[in-house]
This record gives structure tokens, sequence and C-alpha cells, in this order.
């Protein structure tokens, strides 16, 4: 296995399971998300134990999910409560995952259950925050996950895939500095001095701000395991103070990045950015997120044939460069978790960190 098993992922958005059982497999098992009560969340095996039927093609009724193939009907326990006809008692249950709704999203436990303790789940500060607002979607992506993350923490490719909209010449030419900080791992990048990419000029604008003005800007990325990579980005009028700068000066933002494995080379990638400039326009919400979602959409390709040409040539060795040192850290921690799981020598994400 090539992902950590005890720790959680996000599975979905609440509104992907409001109308009906979604299944999606995570991190290599078969799941069905639904909803038994409109405040509650569940997750089973996505397996009828009567013959093997997808459980996701299903409804819910009474808080049951029900078989769409026979109408058997599924506690949130994973064990058969009634099937029309038929004594239920002897039919073996199926897995439950614990399941969490929070944040604005579905986090799901795909390791042992007896580990899930939901204070593990990430604090999101600007999350239900009336000072920030948040917009994102949803990419499916046949790449390892370890891909994407490579992608986050190198930003020197927006030069190069993203050149019409945040990528800038810059970005190269500006060295990126490295550090970890216990299970965290953060490159930063900033760049004093320089002229606005489009993405941001329209930030500005939408910010009551100058577009044709000196920009001091920055990329500070932070990855923590399993997968999650959040990004600080944003500009500021030059000489303002750059990332410190007041909010009346600059425009600045944080883009968000979950990235959850579905087999060892396809990935669901939820990804969006919160603001704390001008939280209220909701126009300006799904500008950002269409711009940003047209951005990483420039990703999707190269990462897909990035993965067939690995697949392709197992055994060619890749170029590590000083530009590769944030995902080469945050492999290192990747590995160090999965190794302590595998060992036995740390039960969840924080205890493998913390016993290495």
């Amino acid at each position: 296995m090539t992902f950590p098993m005890n720790t959680w992922y996000v599975g979905c958005t609440p509104d992907e399971i409001d109308s009906k059982p979604l299944g999606r497999r995570i991190c290599g098992e078969a799941v069905v998300f639904y909803r038994p009560a409109a405040d509650r969340v569940a997750a089973l095996e996505d397996w009828c134990p009567h013959r093997g039927a997808p459980l996701s093609l299903g409804f819910v009724q009474d808080g049951k999910l029900v078989c769409g193939y026979h109408g058997l009907e599924m506690g949130c326990d994973g064990k058969t409560v009634h099937m029309p006809g038929q004594r239920v008692r002897g039919f073996p249950p199926v897995r439950s995952f614990p399941v969490v709704e929070r944040h604005g999203f579905v986090w799901i436990w795909p390791g042992d259950p007896a580990l899930a303790d939901p204070a593990l789940i990430p604090d999101l500060h600007w999350a239900n925050n009336p000072a920030w607002a948040y917009g994102g979607g949803l990419y499916h992506i046949a790449c390892d996950y370890r891909l994407m993350i490579d992608n986050l923490m190198d930003l020197t490719h927006e030069t190069y895939v993203h050149s019409t909209s945040i990528g800038q010449k810059e970005i190269d030419e500006t060295p990126c500095t490295t550090r970890t900080e216990g299970d965290t791992v953060i490159t930063s990048r900033y760049m004093d001095g320089i002229e606005a990419p489009p993405f941001w000029k329209m930030a500005l604008r939408a910010n009551g701000l100058p577009d044709d003005q000196p920009v001091d800007r920055w990329q500070i990325c932070r990855f923590t395991p399993p997968s999650h990579v959040m990004i600080e980005v944003g500009v500021a009028l030059a000489g303002h103070g750059g990332y410190d700068a007041p909010a009346q000066a600059k425009a600045s933002s944080t883009v968000v990045d979950f990235i959850t494995p579905e087999t060892e080379h396809s990935i669901w990638y939820f990804w969006g950015m919160a603001r704390s400039f001008k939280p209220e326009d909701a126009a300006l919400t799904a500008q950002i997120r269409e711009g940003q979602g047209k951005i990483f959409a420039e990703d999707l390709e190269m990462l897909e044939r990035q993965q067939k040409n690995l697949l392709q040539w197992p055994g060619r060795s890749l170029l590590k460069l000083n530009i590769d040192t944030g995902g080469v850290q945050a492999r290192r921690v990747i590995e160090r978790v999965i190794d302590a799981e595998q060992a036995g020598t740390g039960s969840t994400v924080a205890e493998a960190l913390t016993t290495h």
C-alpha cells in the first residue's frame, strides 16, 4: 500500500449525498456514502451481502440504505435489518466506516475504526467564518496522489503550465526555501516589485486596488499528512510590507487542496480557494472559482500524461532538483507514516510522526 490508512481523508462534499447515495472508491476501498437523516452521514462498504450488488445504486428509506436490486435494507452499522420475505439474522455484515461532516466536507477514516478520533480532523480556521468566503470543486485525475503533492509543492511549473493566468518568469527566477516543522513541510517564495499576472490583477481590481502598479507576491505551500496542501498566496502593492501588508493594500487567499487516493494511480482532488477580502461578494466567489477551476484543469492533462509515462517506463529514474525539495520532503513524511503503520509502531498518522 502506498498511502496511509489510519487517518482522515475528504470523501465527498455534503451536496453530493443530499439527494441519493454516492458510490466512491477511497484508498482502494469501495464505499457508499449516504444520509440516514438530514443531519447525519454514514458510509458502508459498497457491497450488498445478498448478491454483491453496489449499495450505491439503491436509495434511503426511513433511515435505512435499501439495495436497489432486491430491496435488502442495511443499517448504519453494516448489518442487514430487513429483506422482503426473508429472515436476515444470519446475513453477514458489511464494513462500516467512521465518517464526520465538518468544515463543509465529509471526512472518512479508511483504516482501523477503533483509532478514528474526530479531533484529528484538520482545523480549518476559515470554514464557517463570515469574514471568509470559500468556493471550490472536485476533479477526478488518473495519477498517483504523490504526483499531485509534487505539483503543489513546486510552483515553478506555473510559469509554463499556467502562463496565461498565474504564471510569470519571476517564479522561475526567484529561489524558494523549504523547511520541515514536525510533520509539516513548508516551501516559500517571495517576489518583490513585479507585475501582477492576470489572475492577480483581477483580484486587485475586485478588492478596489489598482492593477497597474508593481506588487510584492508570495507563495507559501504547507503540506501535512496524509495528503493535504494549503497554499497561502497573494499580492500587495509594492512597498506596503508584502505578506505582512495591511488588508487594504493587498489581495490574498488560501488555496485549499485535499488529495484523496482512489487507487494507486487515481485520485479525488478537492480544490478550492478561501479568501478574506470581499467575502460577501457571491459573484466574485463564483468568478474566482471559475478561474481557479480552469487553472487546475491545465494541470490535469500534464499529471495524467506524466503518470502514463511513469507506468510505461517504471525502471527509469527521475532527477531531483532544488525546486523538488518540498515534494521530496513531503514524500519522506508519507513514507515514515506508512512504515510506522506497517510496523505497528504508529497506530495513527499523528502517532506515527511522534514515534519517529
